[in-house]
């Protein structure tokens, strides 16, 4: 897959030695990578199949650094694109070829930790567990926990608005960060939000998180820390068909319980996930949910008797219920080691992102299964089913000719499904370069343009990562004839 230059950054109008003797001017010899070896795994991110090789990356140990850097590749017209862990999967932190990636793994430092009024300022290098390790003496924890976060950062979990197990209850990044400071394409530093429960003007905070590095650079962040709960329990249930489980995370919400947790995974999940981490799961159910319920010993006891009610209503043909912490824990292990436990059992795989409504969770699952054999792929099911969040696992192996377009075309499929099912394209993992096309099935031409003309507002050069997330009008064109007449959010067929 090529990055094509979606919103218009033009090629760097300057020769690689000129921008490389500029930046050698205001970041240390250490801090600036040329050599191929060196570049050579800065080239993709979580989403390995497509892979591009930077011209240039910096790695700033600093604001001032970083700003310096941004001000050169500014003034040279040089595309930037901003990196963190890499752990994202749709492509977002792909190196531009003419670009100069900018990681700010150097910035990892807690700035400052307040019990007493439950935040935490950070830098965007910090890993996201770190987060919660230095705020657990305090009774504190930080809430997103997507299943990387013993390696993703923090900024990028504000690039991409991530989300985690327990943001059914809790809230994704966006619900639990109060200010962002930055730094614009031409260096300029700005800031959005404060430690204030409101702040005047527009509410531009929101807008940073999930801008998929396209609007500023991320230079620190201030998050909101939780209260650990003085007790949460872990119901295990199995199911005998996909389907009854599907209907089961929409009864467990229409009864009014908001579980602290709400994942549901399919047989080929499990099967994949037991020989590797021993959780204990139902090896013959052909789904299983994880509800957790969190709070003091009487509500937890409380909302444990609703769920089962409900699960049992719904078909369950099993529950559980962990006994103490190390139980928990191992419930939760099994499904935070999903992705690497289908990684053991095939060559590769794609892990799609969409959203639908709840009560469509069912109907969804029986698609999947009728595109596993019309592509002869086979799929694995990962949900946030509370909110409707499906990670979809799709197998295939690139050594095999084609088989990596019918992965892509399955889930193409998938996303344009939820789409029809009222619902989107993505919910955590951002749009990157593996949705962009999908951006059409979802949004009209004039919401698109409403979005390109946000970002020039903020990158008039089209600089910041560019060829993300934003399709070109003529893109949409393309995808509309090729595709037919595509459905626009929140309609069925």
């Amino acid at each position: 897959m090529s990055i094509d230059n979606e919103i218009g950054a033009p090629r760097c109008v300057v020769g690689r030695r000129q921008l490389i003797a500029q930046l050698r001017t205001v970041l240390p010899p250490h801090c600036l990578l040329i050599e191929e070896e060196e570049l050579r795994p800065y080239e993709c991110d979580g989403l390995t199949a497509y892979r591009q090789l930077p011209s240039l990356v910096a790695l700033p140990e600093n604001e001032a650094q970083a700003q310096a850097a941004l001000e050169i590749c500014a003034a040279l017209n040089a595309p930037v694109v901003p990196r963190g862990a890499a752990t994202g999967l749709s492509g977002g932190a792909m190196p531009h070829r003419d670009g100069v990636v900018v990681s700010l793994a150097k910035l990892k430092r807690i700035v400052k930790l307040d019990p007493l009024a439950r935040t935490a300022v950070v830098q965007p290098g910090v890993r996201n567990l770190a987060v919660s390790e230095a705020a657990a003496p305090y009774g504190l924890y930080y809430a997103p926990d997507p299943s990387s976060q013993i390696a993703c950062t923090i900024g990028g979990n504000v690039a991409e608005n991530s989300g985690g197990v327990h943001c059914l209850k809790y809230g994704l990044t966006v619900h639990n960060v109060l200010r962002v400071r930055g730094l614009t394409v031409d260096g300029e530093i700005v800031e959005f939000g404060n430690a204030a429960l409101d702040a005047p003007g527009y509410d531009l905070l929101a807008l940073m998180n999930g801008s998929e590095g396209m609007l500023a650079l991320i230079t620190e962040v201030t998050v909101k820390l939780t209260p650990k709960p003085e007790l949460a329990q872990v119901v295990l249930a199995s199911f005998d068909e996909v389907t009854k489980a599907g209907d089961a995370v929409a009864g467990i919400i229409a009864a009014g319980i908001i579980p602290a947790g709400l994942e549901m995974m399919d047989k080929k999940a499990t099967h994949a996930v037991e020989p590797y981490v021993n959780a204990g799961y139902d090896m013959d159910a052909e789904a299983i949910l994880l509800c957790e319920s969190d709070g003091t010993p009487e509500e937890v006891a409380e909302e444990i008797a609703r769920m089962k009610a409900v699960l049992e209503h719904s078909g369950a043909s099993g529950i559980r219920v962990s006994q103490n912490e190390a139980e928990r824990l191992k419930f939760w292990a099994g499904r935070k080691a999903a992705f690497p436990a289908v990684g053991r059992i095939t060559p590769d795989y794609l892990c799609m992102d969409g959203t639908i409504p709840r009560k469509n969770l069912a109907r969804m699952l029986v698609a999947i299964a009728e595109m596993e054999v019309r592509y002869g792929l086979r799929c694995a099911n990962v949900f946030h089913a509370g909110d409707g969040n499906l990670h979809p696992l799709i197998m295939y192996d690139a050594n095999v000719p084609g088989q990596l377009d019918l992965a892509t075309a399955f889930g193409a499929e998938i996303l344009e499904l939820s789409v029809e099912l009222g619902g989107t394209i993505t919910g955590e993992h951002g749009v990157g370069i593996e949705k962009i096309g999908q951006m059409c099935a979802q949004f009209s031409p004039d919401e698109l343009d409403l979005f390109r003309r946000l970002k020039r507002a903020f990158d008039p050069g089209g600089l910041l990562n560019p060829g993300k997330a934003i399709p070109a009008a003529a893109r949409c064109r393309e995808y509309r004839l090729t595709r037919g007449a595509a459905p626009l959010a929140g309609s069925v067929r």
